[in-house]
């Protein structure tokens, strides 16, 4: 689904094939960013080329919903969050953020506005998950409302079969 969606310093879009350059120094190829996703470290501009054509063709599936994050003061592309996948019809929302911008309250921001998004669609909980040994991404949950239902081992296929412990959070609809 082709959405846009704005906060106070934030534009949440769809990504577009001219992201490759920014989304790829930004974030894909720095593996302190993606040492806790389920995806590998880019090599190449050429892998995060396939990745966004991918997200582009997928963007025709309504329950696709995938955001390149992006301030509105730079207008520079800093991130990215989306629902990637669904848990008994329960939205499962992922992220990751370029390491300049850290600990400055964007991805607190992007997350509320996607659940606030969710929650507007007829959507009573959202689950997000974190790696235990990302704080960072722990605490934009929290922030956000979430609460720890579970911690369990999870293989990311993506990552040679890589384990790791994941914190799983539910995040409810209270208005």
């Amino acid at each position: 689904m082709k959405l846009t969606l704005e906060t106070e310093r934030l534009i949440l879009r769809p990504f577009t094939p001219d992201d490759a350059q920014d989304m790829f120094e930004g974030w894909a190829s720095d593996p302190e960013v993606t040492k806790y996703l389920t995806w590998e470290t880019h090599k190449t501009i050429e892998d995060t080329r396939s990745v966004l054509e991918l997200w582009t063709k997928e963007y025709e599936d309504p329950k696709r919903i995938n955001f390149a994050i992006v301030t509105k003061d730079e207008r520079r592309l800093i991130g990215g969050i989306d629902v990637n996948s669904y848990d008994n019809g329960v939205p499962v929302i992922g992220y990751d953020l370029s390491r300049k911008y850290w600990n400055n309250g964007y991805m607190t921001e992007a997350c509320r506005c996607v659940l606030d998004y969710l929650f507007s669609q007829g959507y009573e909980r959202v689950w997000i998950d974190a790696v235990v040994e990302n704080t960072g991404s722990n605490k934009v949950i929290q922030k956000c409302g979430g609460e720890l239902m579970k911690t369990e081992e999870e293989c990311f296929k993506m990552k040679n079969n890589k384990v790791f412990m994941l914190n799983r959070y539910i995040i409810k609809n209270h208005k």
